[in-house]
């Protein structure tokens, strides 16, 4: 019976038998388990809001929201915490937009109420990723009310900031406890509804990348956190059109997808599940707007324009038949050093981090390319089976379209040189083998980049 009740949470997304504290012991040799022990998504679901800290051990907390997220949850929840009689120190920080960068966690630092036994986190994205960091400094446990189902990151055990000016996935604490009241989380502004509906589409790209890695690399795998995800990605898409019509159920649908997907994170521990190359464009164009001050974008929304990108380039693969010779000399001809005066040209200051990157990472060694170049043949019929898998983008675009979010890079206010460029440097935002490096490992990814930027013209 309990291997049922296990097998029943994995295939229908259970979230309250995922959250068990002794965790799963999967056939892929990891115990998937996670620190998160409450989600809580449902209408009218903010009202939890005490019961959860007193579980949580809380009689002080310290809040962080901003302007809009306290306006849309953060004055209620002050409300419910003063009548249950639990103290509440808030920091609402000034600024219109918070960024994801080291002087905000200052900031929040500063204003740290060390009295406090819990730390809630009211909105998501930045605020949400700043918490986090927080919680794991201080060792206290750390709840977040969602405003906009908006992002994947409510319930991964990472934050992504940039540090050193890399967009990075930093090792933080969880959460302990979501509360996604869908009341709450329906009347949030539309661009953050279509900006979720994009993060879930990006699985897709991360699901496929994933898979191939483990047949070139022998990268670890589990096709049941996989699974899960696929599982939660299909309802969101199906929820669409009722996304854009606000309703609840659907933006519980998409809200509850988020959360599974971070988890998976946590239960794979890496962001293979829920982050491919459609976030390395996301993530470049990040550390171009900190860099350059260029106007910034929701991640969902940039996230989503980088996923329909993706899924033509992979349509486009799916009809090349590899050359050896071709890839070999197109190795011969690179040259590192010329590389580096493009990063450095591209990103400012945040290429020299990439760059201290290759240096671990060896991408670039000749001959560890010609010894994969052998497994991508050898792996070829495969590698074409996972991509024929993947949606159309026309598919895609139909979803993002039904939620009025962004799909063209032009939305972004990117050109079509820097769309290419772009594909091109997200071989080396991480050490992890996304679609740009299969094609420089290919010998294809400049033909690739001319004709990214051709069809974005």
């Amino acid at each position: 019976m309990e291997e049922q009740a296990v097998q029943t949470a994995w295939e229908e997304g259970n979230l309250g038998e995922l959250l068990r504290p002794e965790g799963f012991a999967c056939p892929c040799g990891k115990v998937h388990k996670t620190a998160l022990r409450f989600a809580d998504i449902g209408r009218g679901v903010l009202s939890r809001l005490p019961e959860r800290v007193r579980q949580l051990g809380g009689r002080t907390v310290q809040m962080y929201c901003d302007g809009n997220t306290y306006h849309a949850a953060g004055a209620r929840a002050e409300a419910l915490l003063s009548k249950a009689g639990i103290a509440c120190h808030t920091y609402c920080f000034p600024e219109a937009r918070v960024t994801a960068e080291a002087a905000p966690v200052g900031q929040a630092a500063m204003h740290f109420a060390h009295a406090a036994d819990v730390i809630i986190g009211v909105g998501g994205g930045t605020i949400n990723d700043i918490c986090k960091i927080l919680a794991g400094l201080t060792g206290r446990p750390y709840l977040i009310v969602g405003t906009a189902p908006s992002m994947d990151g409510f319930a991964s055990d990472t934050s992504s900031m940039v540090l050193d000016g890399l967009k990075s996935s930093l090792p933080t604490a969880g959460a302990r406890a979501i509360l996604g009241d869908t009341d709450i989380l329906a009347a949030a502004p539309g661009e953050l509804l279509a900006a979720g509906l994009g993060d879930m589409l990006a699985k897709y790209i991360s699901l496929a990348e994933w898979r191939i890695s483990a047949e070139v690399n022998g990268e670890y795998f589990c096709p049941h956190v996989a699974n899960l995800v696929r599982r939660s990605l299909d309802k969101c898409a199906a929820a669409a059109e009722g996304l854009s019509r606000r309703d609840p159920d659907a933006v519980g649908c998409v809200m509850e997808g988020l959360v599974l997907s971070g988890l998976a994170m946590g239960f794979a521990g890496v962001t293979r599940p829920a982050s491919g190359m459609e976030h390395y464009f996301s993530h470049i164009w990040d550390m171009r707007a900190l860099a350059f001050d260029r106007p910034e974008h929701l991640h969902g929304e940039q996230v989503g324009v980088a996923t329909l990108l993706c899924l033509k380039i992979y349509e486009k693969l799916c009809a090349v038949r590899p050359d050896q010779e071709a890839a070999l000399a197109a190795v011969q001809v690179f040259r590192w050093e010329d590389w580096c005066s493009r990063l450095r040209a591209f990103l400012g200051g945040g290429a020299e981090a990439m760059i201290a990157l290759e240096a671990r990472e060896g991408k670039y060694d000749k001959a560890a390319h010609a010894r994969r170049l052998e497994v991508i043949l050898q792996k070829w019929p495969r590698i074409l089976e996972i991509l024929r898998e993947l949606p159309r983008a026309e598919a895609v675009e139909s979803f993002l379209q039904a939620v009025g979010g962004k799909t063209t890079p032009a939305e972004l206010g990117l050109t079509a040189a820097e769309v290419a460029e772009t594909f091109r440097m997200t071989k080396d935002i991480r050490d992890k083998y996304v679609g740009s490096r299969l094609l420089w490992d290919l010998g294809l990814l400049e033909q690739f980049a001319r004709d990214l930027a051709a069809e974005n013209a």
